[in-house]
């Protein structure tokens, strides 16, 4: 059988591919919690420093797969739902880059925007989908979109349902990064990140950026002395492994 979700570790970066590509990577119940059970695996790791999400094959994730939403209204769902929320790589300890190389529409919209940095492919397609669907934003991205590009482009976005295309999500924000192949140039952007980032100060940074202030803490901590001590002699930094 094949596994809906690939998973692979190349220079401390852990590479999660959604596996469904014959249906653009449309979500089911089996993906969602492979995608989350990688996702644990690789904030567990201590090899593991940085974190890159694409799809197989020309897409993203397409949203909840048009076969499973027919099933569920028809009989109702069967599945045991997952309890965790897709706000997860939000609260995961390492950097999650998303590398959105083709149609990313409705849930696969979310996973996309949950992760902390995205970049796309020229030319890729991304809608929210929802309205259009006769569904309100879900999955906590009413809140997390207008944060990220403003109440009134989210609104658009939000309440038109229409499809739009990299470019004009670079110049919202919705994504950072313009870049082909996306998942070559996010693993590269990954790489860095490992390379020369401290694992403790990203995974600060994240609980700053998402909550909380620990600037005065990072004064006190290894990682400063060798971020100081490797700029001034000019070598590449040897920071210690994350630590709880």
């Amino acid at each position: 059988m094949t596994e809906t979700v690939l998973y692979e570790i190349d220079e401390r970066v852990a590479q999660i591919t959604l596996n469904r590509p014959q249906a653009l990577n449309a979500w089911t119940p089996e993906l969602g919690r492979g995608y989350f059970d990688r996702l644990q695996d690789a904030d567990a790791d201590p090899e593991v420093r940085a974190i890159v999400v694409t799809g197989a094959g020309r897409g993203f994730c397409a949203g909840a797969d048009f076969e499973y939403l027919q099933e569920v209204e028809r009989s109702g769902s069967t599945a045991e739902p997952d309890p965790r929320p897709q706000s997860l790589p939000r609260s995961l300890r390492k950097p999650v880059i998303a590398a959105i190389n083709g149609p990313c529409a409705g849930l696969g919209f979310v996973m996309a925007m949950m992760c902390d940095v995205r970049f796309a492919a020229p030319g890729a397609k991304l809608t929210t989908a929802f309205a259009r669907r006769g569904l309100i934003a879900e999955y906590g991205l009413s809140w997390v979109l207008p944060r990220m590009i403003g109440a009134s482009a989210a609104s658009d976005l939000l309440l038109s349902g229409r499809t739009f295309l990299a470019e004009e999500a670079k110049r919202l924000g919705v994504v950072d990064r313009i870049a082909e192949p996306a998942a070559e140039q996010a693993h590269a952007y990954a790489v860095e990140l490992a390379r020369y980032s401290s694992p403790t100060s990203m995974a600060v940074i994240k609980r700053q950026l998402y909550a909380l202030e620990y600037m005065e803490e990072s004064f006190e901590r290894p990682d400063f002395r060798e971020g100081i001590e490797s700029f001034a002699e000019r070598r590449a930094p040897d920071f210690p492994p994350l630590r709880a």
